[in-house]
């Protein structure tokens, strides 16, 4: 059994996905991109700088491109018996599995995008990730926290990112060091991912997501909000909406795939990040990246 896994935000680069622009199916699908965006996001995704590449409106609609013109180009090599993907990640794979057409997925990424960075804007906060600890532990400082901080990836085990605002992040950090984290890292993110400082953004998405239209998957897909498989057009517009506010639960996305008998777990977009966390979930699974 075979997962087709999609990354979200943190694995941009420059250059990303001009590879792909080689081939006539992804050169069309990258100029209709830049008519849909009604600017030339494959100029910035190919020459643009790594600052400019971090911008969130930027940084989630290159990532959706890479990977969902990668998987179209993989033709019949894009086999999947399940797909996933991480937070953003999780649009790529339902658009790349045909729950979504190309042109609404993208719509719906860069609306996503737009609304987040405008949240993230109206409110100082920031994401970090928690090395060495145990979730119960996280969860029950972030609890006791006087301030908005909370779980907001639990990547694998040993690492959990939480969100919040800057001074509940300061404080949770704080507590974490104490209690015995091997170390808490700031990530390089524009704001609170997958908090109740998202509501904003959850409340301008929801319009959006209302709008597009749904299909059957030619798969089950695994998403982010409880960890759970679905081919249902409904239940997966629902579980979308949830998504933004609630945590991204990969680790037991991953257990749970490997509970249905996959062996075998393809990257498809760019970097490598997703196949290091399901290594350390389980080191006996085979991970690689997708080639055309």
């Amino acid at each position: 059994m075979k997962a087709f896994i999609f990354p979200g935000q943190g694995s941009q680069f420059p250059g990303m996905g001009k590879e792909l622009n080689n081939f006539s199916e992804g050169k069309k699908m990258f100029n209709l991109a830049n008519e849909i965006l009604n600017f030339s996001i494959s100029k910035t995704m190919f020459e643009g700088s790594e600052s400019e590449l971090k911008q969130t409106k930027i940084t989630q609609p290159s990532i959706f491109l890479h990977s969902v013109i990668l998987a179209r180009l993989l033709d019949t090599k894009f086999n999947p018996d399940f797909v996933a993907g991480h937070s953003l990640g999780e649009i790529s794979a339902i658009t790349a599995s045909g729950g979504i057409s190309f042109e609404d997925g993208l719509r719906l990424v860069y609306k996503r995008a737009i609304a987040m960075q405008k949240a993230c804007e109206n409110n100082k906060s920031t994401m970090s990730a928690v090395l060495g600890l145990n979730e119960k532990i996280v969860e029950e400082t972030c609890r006791n926290i006087k301030d908005i901080v909370v779980p907001a990836n639990y990547n694998c085990p040993g690492q959990i990112v939480i969100s919040g605002s800057t001074n509940g992040i300061k404080l949770a950090t704080n507590q974490l060091l104490k209690k015995g984290a091997r170390k808490v890292i700031e990530l390089q993110v524009s704001g609170a991912f997958h908090s109740p400082l998202m509501e904003e953004a959850k409340n301008e998405l929801i319009n959006q997501i209302e709008k597009t239209k749904f299909s059957k998957p030619i798969c089950p897909v695994y998403q982010n909000f409880n960890a759970k498989s679905t081919s249902d057009p409904h239940l997966i517009k629902k579980n979308l909406i949830n998504q933004l506010t609630k945590p991204v639960l990969w680790h037991q996305i991953i257990l749970n795939l490997i509970e249905q008998k996959v062996s075998e777990f393809i990257e498809v977009g760019p970097g490598r990040t997703l196949q290091g966390l399901i290594k350390k979930i389980n080191r006996e699974i085979t991970t690689k990246s997708a080639e055309i």
